[in-house]
């Protein structure tokens, strides 16, 4: 992994996680590190700590790797709202905080987001694949450097706390026969049937 700029060794192993650096991965860094400061909490080992957030973009995976909430423990909660938002609930205080990023939190610019468009479209020559990585991690520090309210706007406070993740017996579905967990199976016509077959 190409670094041209110095990051924190966990920031690191957010980056060997997500595949590269960039600004995103800051987002998500910043987001988590604040949450933990704030709720006094450590990395979740079970479901401890509860995320949600409402983008699926390059933040998530340091959401992940810091605070040790993910889909399979049942406590990183993904909804499809488009928003640089996370939200993170103490199951044991109930407390929570929210960050939104601002309006003009970051957005790259200039040169930078010129060739982020060539780079997204496969056009970047050699040479500005690497003046772009240069210009990537540059920006990745940034929002690292920058300060929590220039960044982000925080509510804390009590949040609804998600259910547990809750475990069931599969059943078959009517039509393709896979095995489904039974609280996910749709009644349609007398049959139960996959979210798949149901469509």
């Amino acid at each position: 992994m190409t670094q041209h700029v110095q990051f924190p060794e966990d920031f690191m192993r957010c980056a060997e996680f997500h595949g590269h650096i960039c600004p995103g991965l800051s987002i998500g860094y910043r987001a988590a590190k604040t949450a933990l400061e704030r709720l006094q909490s450590q990395r979740s080992e079970d479901e401890e700590l509860v995320a949600i957030v409402e983008t699926d973009a390059c933040g998530v995976d340091a959401v992940q790797v810091l605070t040790g909430c993910t889909f399979g423990k049942g406590n990183f909660v993904y909804r499809d709202v488009g928003k640089q938002a996370f939200t993170f609930i103490d199951r044991n205080s109930g407390q929570g905080v929210r960050l939104c990023m601002h309006p003009d939190g970051f957005a790259p610019e200039g040169r930078h987001q010129e060739l982020l468009s060539r780079v997204m479209q496969g056009q970047a020559t050699d040479e500005e694949e690497k003046e772009f990585t240069v210009l990537h991690q540059a920006a990745s520090r940034k929002v690292l450097d920058m300060s929590l309210g220039e960044l982000f706007s925080v509510q804390t406070g009590e949040f609804p706390i998600p259910d547990k993740a809750r475990i069931a017996p599969s059943q078959c579905c009517d039509q393709c026969g896979e095995p489904t967990m039974q609280s996910k199976l749709v009644e349609n016509q007398g049959r139960l049937l996959c979210r798949n077959c149901n469509c």
